[in-house]
């Protein structure tokens, strides 16, 4: 008795959960799009789950990188887990980049960086890497010259709608990219 009264309730309570779950997704269904202005040109981000720019929020993000592609010394305000989903993530800790000073990462390998911990990466092959964290997602480089966003407050201002908002292109973006 206690068995179908279990099954029963577990039934009853299925389609609230089904209502919290967001669609399952293959590889295919991912819509990717360009990079925030923050992060180096070339490569391409989707946002898997969650809002990265929400404070607290959870989110999953995948950023494909093409061959050769290099992220200098930076850090995040949040925690940071990433996965190599394919190719081989070089990662590094520190202040500068130094391809001789890395760890490489194979498809399966994963990194946690605390908040505020210096770290930098390069790739061999295209390569894809998912992040997780709470948001807000951010970036700020050790050296405020690499980061590729200095600059670009005219090209900005061309990308943005007359509210201030990021357009959207393939995907959109929060109108904060500092933080995203």
């Amino acid at each position: 008795m206690k068995v179908i009264m279990t099954a029963v309730l577990v039934a009853l309570a299925a389609p609230a959960f089904a209502g919290d779950m967001q669609q399952p997704m293959n590889a295919s269904d991912i819509k990717w799009g360009p990079v925030p202005p923050n992060i180096p040109a070339g490569a391409q981000l989707a946002v898997i789950s969650g809002d990265p720019s929400k404070e607290g929020q959870p989110y999953t993000m995948r950023l494909k990188m093409p061959d050769g592609y290099k992220v200098p010394a930076h850090f995040h305000p949040v925690d940071e887990a990433a996965t190599v989903i394919s190719g081989s993530f070089n990662l590094g800790m520190g202040d500068k980049l130094d391809t001789s000073k890395t760890m490489e990462l194979q498809p399966g390998g994963f990194a946690y960086a605390p908040a505020g911990m210096h770290h930098y990466a390069w790739v061999k092959g295209e390569t894809v890497v998912q992040i997780n964290g709470n948001g807000p997602f951010g970036i700020t480089y050790v050296n405020p010259d690499d980061d590729p966003s200095k600059g670009m407050a005219s090209k900005q201002q061309t990308a943005r709608s007359p509210t201030g908002r990021m357009r959207c292109r393939s995907q959109c973006q929060p109108a904060n990219t500092a933080t995203y």
